[in-house]
């Protein structure tokens, strides 16, 4: 009498718990707000793929089922995926509109069982509406390819334990777009401090949030910080010393703007603060 083959189920897919913004963070709800919305769209059980199933989550959030049409990266041709939300951050935040950049990882199985790790950074659009903001669009990032022959900086920060790149900001690094002077100033801070980087190029929006000024994150002439020393920079626990310490640090890597949670007195305009900044650090460069 043959013997059954046992059937060996697939591993399953890592399911880490919904990114929560603190009780210090500007506007919370907002925040929580894109990042729902993301985690619908970046993760469904098994056979849940595809833009009908998408709209029917995103309609029992009480959102617009067509935003589904705008996932993009963010749902890819899988019969199964979860996604981890690293950092939501504020690429702006105005009284009635909001731009929220949340930082994912994420996995999708294969037809064939097999399992692929990548990520995105996707900027929500937010508007003020009652009882909730709602999201009007969303932008998922897509980095370039990788490099023939990036900057040998590249390597060196790729290869640096003390700097944290999530995926969207190690395939920027990668594709040969980011300039030296951002990985220049990367690595010596990387001295003193462990960083963990949230945004570099892909995912910001092209231009300062409510202005027409160009950002400096599009052409790979800034980087985000989220956390320092294993201590995000909007808990109100990290000690704000650490913050201010940073942000000269950064200046003196370079950085002409460096904008943070922190006021630095009598530093001129080479230091900002603002809510858009209250929950990272921006490290910008003019050349």
């Amino acid at each position: 009498m043959p013997t059954a083959t046992p059937t060996v189920s697939p591993a399953p897919l890592p399911r880490p718990p919904l990114w929560q913004p603190g009780p210090s963070e500007v506007q919370p709800d907002v925040k929580r707000r894109a990042v729902e919305l993301v985690a619908a769209l970046g993760a469904w059980p098994p056979g849940g793929q595809g833009v009908e199933a998408a709209r029917a989550r995103v309609a029992a959030l009480g959102l617009p089922p067509a935003l589904a049409d705008q996932a993009g990266p963010l749902a890819p041709a899988a019969p199964e995926a979860s996604l981890e939300v690293i950092v939501a951050q504020y690429g702006g935040i105005l009284d009635d509109s909001a731009s929220v950049l949340v930082v994912c990882r994420q996995w999708t199985r294969g037809a064939d069982g097999s399992v692929a790790e990548g990520g995105t950074t996707v900027d929500v659009r937010l508007s003020r509406a009652e009882p909730r903001w709602t999201v009007t669009a969303l932008h998922p990032g897509v980095a370039g390819p990788a490099a023939a022959a990036p900057p040998p900086a590249v390597a060196r920060v790729l290869a640096e334990p003390r700097i944290e790149l999530p995926p969207e900001a190690a395939a920027d690094l990668r594709s040969g777009t980011v300039h030296d002077s951002a990985l220049e100033a990367m690595l010596r801070l990387a001295g003193p401090y462990t960083l963990s980087v949230s945004v570099v190029r892909t995912g910001h929006p092209l231009d300062v949030f409510g202005t027409t000024r160009p950002s400096d994150h599009p052409p790979g002439r800034a980087f985000d910080v989220w956390r320092i020393d294993g201590m995000a920079v909007v808990d109100p626990a990290t000690p704000r010393q650490l913050i201010a310490s940073f942000m000269r640090d950064a200046a003196a890597a370079g950085s002409y703007n460096v904008g943070g949670p922190v006021a630095i007195p009598g530093a001129g305009r080479q230091f900002f603060t603002d809510d858009t900044h209250h929950d990272h650090c921006h490290v910008g460069f003019d050349h």
